[in-house]
């Protein structure tokens, strides 16, 4: 018997993988999204992958009534998918800015509108939204993607006034430079750089991602709502 329902999107790669991996390992149920077609390379019966544009909320709910139908409505959602297009802001195209908004902040709003209303029958739920560091601090060449983050930032503090009274918590996680392909175009010059900033002198791993999420999902965690948690090795610090 499983845990619940986790739905993840963003999962075929990365953070996202490695948080799916996480939970079907702790006897969670994962469903996990991409826009393209995917397959786990673990062969888990926990883990669940289907192919999602989350940009298009026809598509959005066709998958809530898919769940629906086999129950299995999340009861944790974890909004990861997120993408770069980095351009300098006076060169930057409107389809650099539209894309990324679209996937990292509407995209995000599509999933939770349509699951939370479940959650608020149930009067339970977890909602964890994966941010950034650069919606904390910003990045040159970053203006689109920041934006995205920090707006994820707001969602989360907002959403989680509106229901902590249904016994649902949202909180956000702002990860800094973590081993993923969204890191492997730098150089080694680039990364010692970064290393620099950094004062555990190291870059972290996407499963130091998966078990702060694993965490917040957990009922250890029922007390926080609300937060933006930095994973950043110390880059940030208020």
């Amino acid at each position: 018997m499983t845990k619940g329902n986790v739905f993840i999107s963003g999962a075929s790669r990365g953070i996202g993988k490695s948080i799916a991996n996480h939970f079907a390992e702790n006897d969670y149920k994962v469903i996990g999204t991409s826009r393209n077609d995917f397959e786990f390379d673990n062969k888990s019966e926990n883990l669940i992958p289907i192919k999602l544009d989350i940009t298009s909320r026809d598509d959005v709910k066709k998958c809530f009534n898919d769940l629906k139908s086999k129950d299995l409505l999340p009861d944790i959602l974890i909004n990861n998918a997120g993408i770069t297009s980095d351009q300098l802001f006076l060169k930057m195209k409107d389809d650099d800015w539209d894309s990324v908004i679209s996937t990292n902040l509407t995209g995000t709003y599509n999933l939770t509108k349509i699951f939370i209303r479940n959650m608020i029958k149930n009067k339970n739920g977890r909602i964890i939204n994966i941010s950034s560091v650069a919606g904390l601090m910003g990045n040159p060449g970053q203006v689109n993607y920041s934006s995205s983050k920090s707006a994820l930032n707001g969602f989360t503090k907002s959403l989680a006034k509106e229901i902590g009274s249904r016994n649902i918590t949202v909180n956000s996680i702002a990860p800094g430079f973590i081993d993923t392909d969204m890191t492997s175009f730098l150089d080694d010059d680039a990364k010692n750089g970064i290393i620099k900033d950094i004062p555990l002198k190291r870059f972290g791993e996407a499963s130091d991602v998966a078990e702060l999420t694993l965490f917040l999902a957990s009922k250890e965690a029922s007390y926080i709502t609300g937060q933006t948690i930095s994973i950043d090795g110390g880059l940030l610090m208020y």
